[in-house]
């Protein structure tokens, strides 16, 4: 996997407006393959000093500031009532964006990858590294959408310890991008594609637990990296028609949004704030031992050749010791939205006359409790093997259903109000400790319930689970299985308690000697390269793996510039080829003359930069706030340029930092 590109901002000043793409290139076959690979709307970019890119390549990180320099001159194109036609604008086939660019990419020199399960698990993993600006190809594609929705129904059917919440997160971001594919200002740019997939995040969720208002925060918490007011309002939007047509097609045969439904009549008391507490501690507890449970699990299990190399059969040993450690137990037959339906009865109302109740009738609820504690560990237990299994699966239902159970078994310790409600609670606190979600897990829970009355327990219980498990173990479950399956993530909270631990400065991430030497570019004073100097630089680049790598542009030692790898190779290997493999490109400066092999419009002339000497929480903040792909480091004294920064190293000092 690779690292590197471009930035600007939309300030930047433009050049004069005779560096027209169409006018840069020497013959007509040269502008049409040119064009041929430029969206209309990047096309105008060759104005600014920002430069013009081509569609994001595979396993690349996307550029979050030239993306906003790109719909800044779409906005202004559009409110401008200029018209984008064939006479103003050279043809171009509309830009794909994350799509695979497979015809036209070259995979010489790549080297092979892993292979990829795109339909199982919950997806929201992947989902999180997508929305942080990485490109995941084929992973929101119509096949991965059914084959979700297939497979979801089949896994739950199983009664394996997963749950349909997680894969309706995946579903719904897929319709999101199937959807805003079909719109050029979100299809061409990667910034804006990525609020339509925030959006549509919170859908799923709200149609999911008939939470249209934790769908949004929970989009806006756990999920997304960017998330402006303007993204607020629109998951919000998206959430509530999702909530409309839910109701609309009443699937739980209620009418009602609320999936389960209480009402215990009664009221707790400040005593009860201690069991709240204790609850949260499980919570914590059982948080904590499952992330690291489960995360030793897939490095140490799924390592084996049987079952790495045989989903199938590992598939088959989970639904196996699942019915064979659930079966015995009547509390546990059900799927599990119907065990927490169970465990939240109220014996006190109509629901007496259930099984639960029963046994809570009588005198002697030895075998009851032993149910109980038989339950909570089996959850426990199943759902350590069962997450991270090829299948469609997610792990709020399971965590919900360990706490109810748990809860359920401390109220027959605790007879002043109803056990459902600490059944509730324990719910609640359980899936803090494994997600380590706060406000959008309590806006949820009452969403799900209709209890607001209960918005505090849930509250203590959510926070304490959440300190708790983070003593325990400082990542999340998601935040572990982005780990486990090697996607490239950058949790700036994370990165930041990290750096702050040492005095660490920017040069620790400054590639050594002979990885500079060969991504360096001395560029003469008439602004132009020898071209066989820019091929051996990109072999150089391939041979290293870089998929969005690039060259830095400098003379006398300044920085000039930045070109990317893509841009690069598109440049010689397409557009050079009417040219003579000894001529000269031009990379800087104004063109002299129509025939000239111009690649500067493909330079990016406003790297930004920083100095060796700087705090590491310099470039921690502006990777993570500012989207950059790249970051070159100069010497503090003279400015000289020393190193460039990419993404991905970012990410694999910080994880080496954790060990």
């Amino acid at each position: 996997m690779a690292h590197d590109s471009e930035h600007a901002d939309e300030h930047t000043r433009l050049l004069p407006r005779d560096r027209r793409l169409d006018s840069l290139v020497q013959e007509d076959d040269a502008a049409s393959v040119i064009s041929s690979r430029l969206s209309k709307e990047e096309q105008l970019l060759s104005e600014a000093a920002v430069g013009e890119r081509l569609p994001y390549n595979d396993y690349t990180t996307i550029d979050w500031l030239h993306d906003l320099v790109k719909d800044s001159f779409r906005f202004r194109s559009v409110h401008s009532r200029r018209a984008l036609t064939k006479k103003s604008l050279p043809a171009a086939s509309p830009g794909l964006g994350d799509k695979l660019q497979s015809e036209t990419v070259s995979n010489e020199g790549k080297k092979p990858g892993k292979s990829m399960y795109m339909a199982a698990g919950s997806g929201i993993p992947e989902i999180k590294t997508i929305l942080s600006g990485f490109v995941i190809p084929h992973f929101l594609d119509f096949k991965v959408l059914v084959v979700k929705a297939i497979g979801s129904i089949f896994a739950v059917s199983t009664g394996m310890c997963l749950g349909k919440e997680g894969p309706f997160v995946h579903i719904s971001t897929c319709v999101a991008y199937l959807v805003a594919l079909r719109f050029p200002k979100y299809r061409e740019n990667g910034r804006k594609m990525r609020e339509m997939l925030s959006a549509g995040c919170a859908s799923g969720l709200s149609v999911a637990f008939g939470a249209p208002i934790g769908g949004v925060l929970f989009s806006y918490e756990e999920i997304s990296t960017y998330f402006p007011r303007k993204v607020l309002w629109r998951a919000f939007l998206c959430s509530l028609f999702a909530a409309i047509v839910l109701k609309a097609l009443n699937p739980t045969g209620t009418g009602k949004l609320v999936l389960f439904e209480t009402d215990y009549g009664v009221t707790y008391r400040p005593e009860h704030y201690l069991v709240f507490i204790l609850l949260g501690v499980a919570g914590g507890l059982f948080g904590g031992v499952f992330c690291k449970a489960n995360f030793l699990w897939s490095k140490s299990f799924r390592k084996y050749s049987i079952i790495k190399d045989h989903p199938v059969f590992e598939t088959f040993v989970v639904v196996l010791a699942t019915a064979l450690l659930q079966y015995p137990n009547p509390l546990t037959r059900e799927p599990g939205d119907i065990i927490i339906r169970n465990l939240l009865v109220d014996c006190s109302g109509s629901s007496s006359s259930s099984w639960v109740c029963e046994q809570e009738a009588q005198n002697d609820k030895t075998r009851y409790v032993g149910w109980l504690i038989y339950g909570t560990l089996a959850k426990l237990l199943l759902t350590i093997i069962t997450f991270g299994v090829k299948v469609p699966s997610g792990i709020i239902i399971p965590a919900l259903d360990a706490g109810a159970f748990f809860g359920r078994l401390i109220g027959q310790a605790v007879t002043s109000i109803s056990p459902g409600i600490f059944a509730m609670v324990g719910a609640a606190g359980f899936l803090a400790g494994v997600s380590r979600m706060t406000i959008s897990l309590c806006v949820i829970m009452f969403e799900l319930t209709g209890e607001l009355e209960y918005v505090v327990p849930h509250m203590i219980a959510i926070l304490v689970a959440k300190w708790v498990a983070d003593a325990l173990e400082r990542e999340g479950v998601y935040d572990l299985a982005q780990t486990v399956l090697g996607h490239p993530f950058l949790d700036l909270d994370h990165a930041m308690s990290l750096v702050q631990r040492e005095s660490w400065r920017v040069e620790e991430l400054i590639p050594p000697p002979q990885t500079m030497k060969e991504i360096t570019v001395e560029v003469s004073p008439d602004g132009k390269v020898p071209r066989a100097v820019l091929a051996e630089k990109l072999l150089q680049l391939q041979r290293r793996g870089l998929m969005d790598g690039g060259l830095v542009l400098v003379q006398n030692g300044m920085l000039r510039g930045y070109l990317a790898e893509g841009e690069l190779e598109f440049g010689l290997e397409d557009v050079g080829k009417v040219w003579d493999n000894k001529s000269e490109v031009r990379v800087l400066g104004p063109t002299e003359h129509e025939a000239e092999f111009d690649m500067s419009m493909f330079v990016d002339r406003t790297p930004l930069a920083i100095s060796a000497e700087s705090p590491m929480e310099y470039a921690v903040e502006m990777f993570g706030k500012l989207g950059l792909r790249h970051l070159c480091v100069v010497d503090g004294s003279d400015g000289r340029l020393v190193g460039v920064i990419i993404k991905k190293r970012l990410v694999v000092w910080l994880e080496q930092l954790k060990h």
